[in-house]
């Protein structure tokens, strides 16, 4: 009897939300800090941090780093011990993180708090896998694991919509106090609701068998989601601040629009899902992002660089475009991971891939915060089209297993 007939649809689908739910929060912690860039640059008279973009840029990208180094490690945890474990003890690592960072008295020992808030958020990401594929059918998992990585551009919009008005309003450490609590909400929901999925006994399973030596598909996986989430980071970390900064927006109208393309973004990840199942393919929807990513960026790139009258209506657009363009894929390639590393395998490919998408992603805010300060944000945007347009080649499209 297969493990998704084991318990009932709704149980299933619980699973799913809190799971979900479990991943939104971890993605906010993680995300949160790019939200409180304004802040953190700002004067210190005007109740900022008086940092440089670029030093902002990398207090903000020290949850990311943290999640970056932690990612494989939790992948072991959730191979080992399940996903409901890894998630119950990596988001309590957030909360403390989070504390800490509320606390911080100073520039460094708040990046050094927040490090921790993102090793302990990581959890979440590498235990994303295994349950969608225990528990759902081969035809249902692409629409699953969309919902599923659904949780990050809801997190990201959690975050836009309100830490930035708080960081402006009440000042960083009242905004830090989001992730925090949403982190503590989750490990509740987690405790009550999540089941791991039986696992085939390991002669059954060729758990020994090390996915990564059969061929080269999840490192060619691995490689175009690399290159394509760096537009996704960009997009991320600094349309808040080009449309505070540049455009003259007030932040609170900022954080809504910001919350509002993440609305979008979850919608895609979830339609890129759906329609990986009716095409019986992860891939070839993948290439199609990879396409519609590198076009949207150029157009971007284009119009915020003639930003002024309707070009600036026609730029922030393409922002929202963007934002949902950049993140369909990300549930495609978590999906066929899963699937093809295994039930003993997947907790450590999905580790490999969120640590190389991390380790690069963790570059964006300050080495962008370089280019966009002597170049402009119309400069950065186009110049990040160049990457989607080389994932096109490596998405693994001849090379997928079928799916049903």
């Amino acid at each position: 009897m297969p493990p998704h007939a084991l318990i009932s649809v709704r149980r299933r689908w619980a699973i799913l939300a809190a799971g979900t739910l479990a991943s939104a929060a971890s993605t906010t912690m993680v995300t949160g800090p790019a939200f409180l860039i304004p802040e953190l640059h700002a004067a210190v008279g005007d109740g900022g941090r008086g940092l440089s973009l670029a030093a902002a840029g990398l207090v903000a990208a020290a949850t990311v780093a943290g999640q970056m180094v932690a990612l494989l490690p939790w992948g072991f945890v959730v191979d080992r011990r399940g996903e409901r474990f890894a998630l119950v003890a990596g988001l309590s690592v957030a909360v403390l993180g989070g504390i800490a960072a509320i606390l911080a008295p100073g520039t460094v020992t708040l990046a050094v708090a927040l490090f921790f808030a993102g090793i302990g958020g990581a959890s979440a990401n590498s235990a994303s896998g295994r349950v969608v594929v225990g528990w759902f059918p081969p035809e249902r998992r692409g629409l699953a694991m969309g919902i599923r990585q659904a949780a990050q551009p809801i997190g990201v919009g959690l975050g836009a919509a309100t830490m930035a008005v708080l960081a402006a309003d009440q000042g960083i450490a009242l905004a830090l106090g989001v992730p925090t609590v949403a982190c503590a909400l989750a490990i509740l929901l987690v405790l009550v609701i999540v089941l791991d999925p039986p696992r085939p006994p390991r002669a059954e399973g060729d758990g020994h068998t090390n996915p990564y030596r059969v061929d080269g598909f999840l490192v060619r996986v691995h490689a175009a989601s690399v290159l394509l989430v760096v537009p996704q980071f960009l997009v991320w970390a600094f349309g808040l601040t080009w449309l505070v900064t540049d455009l003259g927006w007030e932040p609170g109208p900022a954080g809504l629009l910001i919350a509002g393309t993440q609305v979008a973004g979850a919608a895609a990840r979830i339609s890129s899902g759906w329609v990986s199942d009716l095409v019986g393919s992860r891939m070839r929807p993948m290439r199609v992002v990879a396409v519609l990513a590198a076009l949207t960026l150029l157009l971007l790139g284009s119009a915020a660089s003639l930003s002024g009258g309707w070009w600036t209506a026609v730029a922030v657009a393409l922002l929202v475009v963007a934002s949902a363009v950049t993140v369909a894929d990300n549930g495609l390639a978590y999906t066929a991971i899963a699937e093809k590393a295994g039930p003993f395998w997947s907790g450590r490919a999905l580790g490999a891939q969120n640590t190389a998408q991390h380790a690069v992603a963790a570059l964006v805010p300050p080495l962008f915060g370089l280019l966009i300060t002597h170049w402009g944000y119309g400069a950065a945007y186009a110049l990040a089209a160049v990457l989607p347009l080389l994932a096109i080649g490596v998405v693994p499209v001849h090379r997928e297993q079928q799916i049903r």
